[in-house]
């Protein structure tokens, strides 16, 4: 079983604050730390933006990628 400093899930945020919360989280982590996000469509939007925000600070690992539901594990490097 995984351990992850923080889980969020994102169904549980209305649309304009899910990325807030979703990068607040993340730039409280410690390197080596993970959070797990829980949504019910794939992030592929959010992933761009950690691109093009934190390229080469994270990693990206899907854990369940779908139907309907979507849990992605987001590392700090």
């Amino acid at each position: 079983m995984e351990n992850y400093t923080a889980t969020i899930n994102a169904m549980e945020y209305p649309p304009h604050l899910k990325h807030k919360v979703i990068f607040e989280t993340f730039n409280k982590l410690n390197a080596g730390e993970a959070m797990l996000l829980i949504n019910d469509h794939d992030p592929k939007p959010l992933r761009f933006q950690f691109e093009s925000m934190y390229e080469g600070q994270y990693d990206w690992e899907y854990v369940q990628q779908g139907p309907t539901l979507f849990q992605v594990k987001i590392s700090k490097q």
